[in-house]
């Protein structure tokens, strides 16, 4: 293998089907769907519409933080019973286009149930390079309100 095809595989990000709930003010409620994230090579970083979202170091509701603003966001791997809102939450969740025939298959469902979901155009992805600048600044140098 040359040395290009080596970095190439190094920086290749994990796809994978993904349930995301916006936890910051929502009580449970918030906005939720299913859909593709991309998981960085160190699995430290899960992008997801647009956005970037790294552990949460403490948390009341979420395990997530969103790079952008510190809002939590719940992220975790589809759950096969169809149960991936929180036990007190409700509300439809957003399921992407692309992704309905691999949750279906996933859950050994043959359609979806549409008072649990809704299906949607598939939503942006994110380009690690929009992040570049948050995850290679010096927090030796960084405000006190900008620490996660």
């Amino acid at each position: 293998m040359g040395i290009s095809v080596i970095r190439h595989l190094r920086n290749v990000m994990a796809r994978t089907l993904k349930y995301v709930e916006r936890c910051t003010g929502a009580n449970h409620n918030g906005d939720a769907w299913i859909g593709y994230a991309e998981i960085s090579r160190t699995g430290r970083t899960v992008y997801f519409n647009g956005k970037a979202f790294v552990r949460a170091p403490s948390s009341v509701m979420g395990n997530h933080l969103d790079v952008d603003n510190y809002d939590e966001y719940w992220i975790s791997g589809v759950k096969k019973t169809g149960t991936n809102r929180h036990w007190a939450g409700s509300g439809r969740i957003q399921i992407e286009s692309t992704a309905v025939s691999e949750y279906l298959r996933l859950a050994g469902l043959s359609k979806i149930d549409p008072s649990k979901f809704e299906v949607i155009d598939p939503l942006p992805k994110a380009d690690p390079e929009d992040f570049r600048e948050y995850f290679n600044r010096s927090w030796a140098d960084a405000e006190p309100d900008d620490a996660v």
